[in-house]
């Protein structure tokens, strides 16, 4: 079938001597997976490698033949060309250790619209601004409302946050998080990213929050791995 649809570059990894394989988090039919042939090397074609670097929001015409193989592209063109994006050294470095996150944590090939809004309106707010330190931290946390394990806030005074049930408790247990990670986790819930700016991290503090999320991110979903990348970030942060 011909679809034409927006779409979000999360990664392009070169396969042989000439080709792309990309995947695309698109607004109609959520994650796909395309072979782009010869895309390398081609000084003529419409597809240009450019397009396809990470967090690049595209209109494209692509063929989904949805039987588990991968798909093709035959038209696309760039919808939101970014001023920082990928000339920012930070802003580039977070956007690569974002989009090795989605491209762990997204596994279902299904329409997701509000995904696909949180994903256009993060990265168009991330272009667009300088107080950026912070921005992963809310982005991730974030993330989970679409993916299904946003914490619960019912009991959000409560004086130990659970990992495990994401809920808020009075008890700890293995899976508990109390003190600064608390009060960054409370800080940020209910927050957006305009009021970034607000927030007052250290190094210290920001890498002991990432990686209590991305704790977060293990127990909830199955084959979870940790992205290569933070280690990158952390070293610019540093």
């Amino acid at each position: 079938m011909l679809v034409n649809t927006r779409a979000i570059v999360i990664s392009a990894l070169k396969y042989g001597e000439a080709d792309l394989i990309v995947k695309c988090f698109t607004e109609e039919a959520g994650l796909k997976t395309y072979l782009l042939r010869s895309i390398l090397k081609s000084k003529k074609g419409k597809l240009r490698t450019a397009m396809f670097q990470p967090a690049t929001q595209l209109e494209i015409v692509a063929m989904h033949k949805d039987k588990g193989t991968l798909e093709s592209i035959r038209e696309a063109k760039v919808l939101q060309p970014y001023l920082s994006l990928h000339t920012d050294i930070l802003k580039s470095s977070i956007v690569l250790f974002l989009s090795e996150m989605l491209r762990n944590a997204i596994q279902e090939e299904e329409e997701n619209r509000p995904l696909y809004a949180f994903l256009e309106h993060a990265f168009m707010w991330l272009d667009l601004h300088t107080h950026t330190a912070n921005f992963h931290l809310l982005f991730l946390l974030e993330l989970t409302k679409y993916l299904g394990f946003y914490p619960d806030t019912s009991n959000f005074n409560y004086s130990n946050f659970n990992l495990e049930s994401g809920n808020f408790e009075n008890v700890e247990t293995l899976y508990s998080v109390s003190e600064e990670n608390l009060d960054t986790l409370k800080t940020l819930l209910g927050t957006n990213f305009d009021a970034l700016s607000e927030l007052k991290l250290n190094q210290k503090r920001r890498a002991a929050f990432v990686n209590m999320l991305l704790s977060y991110y293990e127990l909830h979903l199955h084959s979870f791995r940790k992205p290569k990348s933070l280690a990158v970030l952390s070293a610019l942060f540093n």
